[in-house]
């Protein structure tokens, strides 16, 4: 039997240097944690109030508004897409010549609902095949009945689109929404920007 050399590392030493090394290496993800939460947390505590946040939001105001020109109303059967107050708008004629105003978002995916097939008292959502009345914007029959839809459908309750008075007025085809809703939806846009920074009235977690 061959003695080792002196200058050899026994393998009891080779063992303790690798958890020496183990240590090393935790301690040093352990200090990039530490200094990474540092750099997040609050350096001081502000009280003040945002009152610009709270002026920003408006109070509901029903008005019709023009959304597409009466040359563009698509022929009876089928939908178009326009603006009223800031929203995506389906106006989509019904096979006897009937007009209807629709949020212009399938759920569950948001996909427009304006390059969907209009039928009598229905319209479909082209991609997940969901039909949703014309009057009230309620699901008709199943929900996400489509070869993707039945897929994604059973990780989403059904819901509805939401539905607006129409008219003709002059040359328009006009809507009524609520005209402070895009503004609203804004303000709370920035109330959310500023609250991943802390929270939007000015105060910290």
């Amino acid at each position: 039997r061959q003695h080792q050399d002196a200058g050899e590392p026994t393998s009891c030493q080779a063992y303790l240097h690798l958890i020496l090394l183990s240590l090393k290496m935790k301690t040093a993800v352990l200090a990039t944690l530490v200094v990474s939460a540092a750099a997040f947390a609050p350096q001081s505590v502000n009280t003040r109030t945002n009152t610009a946040l709270e002026a920003g939001k408006f109070g509901s105001k029903l008005q019709y508004v023009p959304c597409i020109p009466v040359s563009k109303l698509p022929s009876p059967g089928s939908a178009t897409s326009g603006v009223a107050g800031g929203l995506a708008i389906c106006i989509a004629v019904d096979p006897s010549g009937s007009v209807f105003a629709l949020g212009d978002k399938c759920p569950p995916v948001n996909q427009p609902l304006s390059f969907g097939k209009v039928e009598s008292g229905t319209i479909q959502d082209p991609v997940l095949g969901t039909k949703f009345s014309l009057k009230s914007g309620e699901v008709v029959g199943p929900w996400c009945p489509s070869g993707i839809g039945k897929l994604l459908g059973g990780l989403f309750d059904p819901v509805g689109v939401p539905t607006f008075p129409v008219k003709k007025k002059g040359a328009n085809i006009e809507v009524q929404v609520d005209v402070n809703a895009k503004a609203n939806f804004e303000s709370q846009y920035w109330s959310g920007v500023l609250d991943a920074q802390g929270k939007a009235d000015g105060k910290y977690y």
